[in-house]
């Protein structure tokens, strides 16, 4: 299996933090946020991650040479860009890091979350027998006009996926992990902008165009997004009962 892991995001609401450290590297408990990602993935068989790069750029690929020498069994591959593509952007540009794969992962880094994979993997091996193209982790947002909702039937199905709604119709909210088929490239613009002046977003470019060809799984696991300083401040303090559930589950 193989993973998109997005972490070039700027991180301004996390100033005065990211003016030295990028978004990704932030500390969690003294362990950086990517640190906590690539481990999750290597338990969870994920073998080839692709991490993209852009603010403090440098720092990320320092410590992803770091995290390789201790742990070779990954193979973990830097895109910089000097110019953020967007999400979608970074994803058609490098197309070719999962030509050979039937299905693969995308990640947005700035999720704090002890999701279970093979769980969702085995949801969205059910959900590609139903004709489906993706599957998109979901959870109730308190506040849905601040977030990419789906409006989901009985059985699952997104019918229908708006960024930041005026008029939401549901609380479900895109949590930023995908599982996807190689597909998906199919539903991208014709001809993807990949320019400074038009960047690329997968929420806003492609997303809605899958309506009907994607699934939503509700994610029943710890999940935060560390976006902004209200929000790192709350993991900080919910993370460490979430790691010890989860020692204690893991003891034989």
């Amino acid at each position: 299996m193989k993973a998109f892991l997005l972490a070039a995001g700027m991180g301004t609401r996390l100033k005065p933090y990211t003016d030295t450290v990028p978004k990704c590297l932030i500390p969690i408990l003294g362990k950086p946020l990517l640190e906590i990602w690539l481990d999750h993935l290597r338990r969870s068989g994920v073998q080839d991650v692709l991490i993209n790069t852009h603010h403090h750029a440098e720092q990320v690929t320092s410590f992803v040479q770091r995290y390789g020498l201790r742990h070779g069994d990954m193979r973990v591959v830097i895109h910089h860009e000097p110019t953020l593509l967007g999400s979608a952007g970074t994803l058609w540009r490098c197309r070719d890091f999962v030509d050979s794969q039937e299905d693969f992962m995308i990640i947005y880094a700035d999720n704090l979350t002890n999701v279970n994979l093979q769980r969702f993997g085995k949801f969205h091996d059910i959900c590609r027998r139903n004709g489906a193209v993706l599957t998109m982790g979901l959870f109730h947002a308190p506040h849905p006009r601040a977030c990419g909702i789906a409006e989901v039937d009985s059985d699952g199905r997104i019918l229908g996926f708006e960024e930041k709604p005026e008029m939401p119709r549901s609380d479900l909210a895109n949590a930023g992990i995908y599982m996807t088929s190689s597909e998906i490239f199919r539903y991208f613009p014709e001809t993807p902008a990949v320019t400074p002046e038009s960047v690329l977003d997968f929420g806003c470019h492609v997303l809605p165009r899958l309506s009907g060809r994607m699934y939503g799984y509700l994610i029943p696991d710890y999940l935060r997004d560390i976006g902004t300083l209200e929000s790192y401040h709350l993991a900080l303090a919910e993370w460490p009962a979430i790691t010890d559930t989860q020692k204690r589950i893991e003891l034989p």
